[in-house]
């Protein structure tokens, strides 16, 4: 089964990145907007129980932080993805290294770019006037993040919540 270790941001946030997503991003109906912490990685039932522990420690050694949205970016030429930015805070670094270095395997596949999807699988026509638009506006925001989600996928494709951690408390 396919696990991912993500942040919701507020409700607010997610109104505003919805009323882009539902026209511009091919996986709308299948996660509310999210930052990604860890990407989608396979475990068995045991395996995820097991990192499900392993996470609650993880969670214990960052405090709450401000999460700041600056502005509105692309992953063009690599790909066709339109994102709000987010400001890679200490904490927010430190808690993916942390996922990485202490029990993922490997590298990432991608650098860390912490970001919320607004439109990903546009033509290179589409991705161009729509970043145009984007651009224009003036989308900043801060919210404190207090906990981040292990989600897990269903066989729609969809994605719900297996377990959330608390930042800084004991679980």
């Amino acid at each position: 089964m396919k696990y991912g270790v993500v942040i919701f941001p507020s409700k607010k946030l997610q109104d505003l990145v919805n009323s882009y997503r539902k026209r511009y991003d091919s996986h709308y109906a299948l996660i509310p907007p999210h930052l990604t912490v860890k990407s989608a990685f396979e475990a068995t039932d045991d395996r995820i129980k097991e990192l499900a522990e392993k996470l609650k420690p993880i969670a214990r050694q960052f405090e709450p932080f401000t999460m700041k949205v600056s502005k509105v970016s692309s992953f063009h030429p690599v790909n066709n993805v339109i994102y709000l930015k987010i400001d890679p805070v200490d904490e927010l670094k430190g808690l993916h290294d942390s996922l990485h270095d202490q029990f993922f395997e490997g590298e990432p596949e991608y650098a860390f770019i912490p970001h919320i999807t607004l439109g990903q699988n546009l033509s290179d026509d589409e991705h161009s006037d729509v970043l145009g638009q984007l651009k224009m506006l003036n989308i900043t925001h801060e919210e404190e993040v207090d906990r981040f989600h292990l989600l897990y996928q269903l066989e729609n494709g969809s994605w719900t919540v297996y377990e959330t951690f608390q930042l800084g408390k004991e679980q």
